[in-house]
């Protein structure tokens, strides 16, 4: 009889984790963080430019290119109030490469600071962008769920919308971490190989990776491969209700080329995920193909996977090479060169693994679905990884060390 996730307790999730044990900054060379290795039920350290001893040569990694955008715009009205608008998804346009080119309005799903100080009229600032003038001007809409729809207007054709945020936003790291923004987050807070702008969070397990781990890896002869996933704020939300259940997650945008989804196939469908986010997009891709098989024809909308879908599974599960076949099937039936679409995919005990075969993540809050996701790949387990880091002077959380799973 397979576990109901829908009926967990997140109370069997929690741990103490004081304080001091979570790292506010992260150490001076990135790859110098200690690596915690689990294999086969078994835990050891090491450092992380160790990471390429531990893959064998011929294997598929896989990472998470995406960017952290500088999402927090600041705004002071003439009473004096500041007002925080923090921008967490585009909505007009709602493709994110569009949305950062346009010049002159964008509209995002926007958490506001200080709302009660906003009842209404018109946010404005001026600015001065790559030495042009302009006054940026942000407009409060519907109210969807804890997020406003806020539209942004600005009077100068020759600015993008990327160019301000570039200019005037501001880098939003965790809350936990209680301090505020430096400018040296602005790099230590994106991975080296970040690409695509986008997430409000960073991909933290791959802070670690440095060149010379890369090229480590490579001349090992290890393949290295991306995907695109843009973390939501959501990653932060608590789970609140007693069974996760009650726990609404939070969508995020994924894109995977034909490229990678080619070199998953040849790796016979299995890969090592860099990162819970680069995890959610390999397994949300192995049931993007299932509906493919089921629903050759189907359509855009029918792509996304829904939370609780995999669990929903009935009969014969498909091979994960079957799946991802017929999701290059959909790519070339529709001459596409990447699949673009959205996950809200939970990973919590009682769900099987099709794609990650090993994960390198950081440490997790407690209570978190991400905690969920470990303790499902490493069979209930996780306790005595986290007794292990903690009892050995691991750093946790986003700036913190790393592990290694690999069961």
């Amino acid at each position: 009889m397979k576990q109901d996730p829908k009926h967990i307790h997140i109370s069997e999730f929690d741990y103490p984790l004081p304080d001091e044990r979570i790292a506010k900054f992260p150490l001076p060379v990135r790859d110098q963080s200690k690596l915690l290795v689990y294999r086969q039920g078994q835990v050891s350290e090491d450092i992380f430019t160790s990471l390429p001893d531990y893959i064998p040569a011929g294997e598929l990694m896989v990472f998470n290119n995406t960017k952290v955008i500088q999402a927090r715009l600041h705004f002071r009205k003439e009473t004096g109030a500041l007002i925080e608008v923090f921008c967490l998804e585009p909505i007009l346009p709602a493709d994110y490469a569009l949305n950062f080119q346009q010049t002159e309005h964008v509209a995002w799903l926007c958490m506001i600071g200080n709302l009660k100080k906003w009842k209404e009229g018109v946010l404005r600032r001026e600015m001065t962008v790559k030495g042009r003038t302009l006054t940026l001007t942000a407009e409060r809409g519907e109210c969807r769920g804890t997020s406003h729809w806020v539209d942004f207007r600005w009077d100068n054709p020759e600015v993008t919308f990327a160019d301000i945020l570039e200019v005037f936003g501001e880098l939003p790291i965790p809350p936990y971490l209680n301090r505020a923004t430096q400018e040296s987050d602005k790099v230590t807070y994106q991975t080296v190989y970040s690409k695509i702008k986008g997430s409000v969070a960073a991909p933290t397990a791959g802070l670690h990776f440095t060149s010379r781990v890369l090229d480590a890896l490579r001349d090992k002869g290890v393949d290295l491969e991306e995907l695109t996933l843009h973390v939501g704020a959501g990653t932060f939300k608590p789970v609140k209700s007693e069974e996760i259940e009650g726990h609404e997650m939070h969508t995020e945008y994924i894109s995977v080329s034909r490229s990678t989804i080619e070199k998953l196939i040849a790796h016979e469908g299995r890969a090592i995920a860099v990162g819970t986010t680069s995890v959610r997009t390999l397994e949300s891709l192995y049931h993007i193909g299932v509906t493919l098989l089921k629903h050759p024809d189907a359509s855009e909308e029918e792509l996304p996977v829904r939370q609780w879908q995999p669990y929903e599974m009935e009969g014969d599960a498909p091979t994960s090479v079957e799946a991802l076949s017929a999701v290059r099937s959909y790519l070339d039936r529709h001459g596409m060169e990447a699949l673009h679409t959205s996950t809200q995919i939970i990973i919590a005990p009682g769900y099987e693994y099709r794609i990650v075969k090993a994960m390198v993540t950081n440490f997790h809050q407690p209570k978190s679905t991400l905690l969920l996701l470990v303790s499902a790949f490493v069979q209930g387990d996780w306790r005595a990884i986290y007794d292990y880091a903690l009892a050995h002077g691991f750093r946790f959380l986003s700036y913190g060390d790393s592990s290694l799973l690999m069961p």
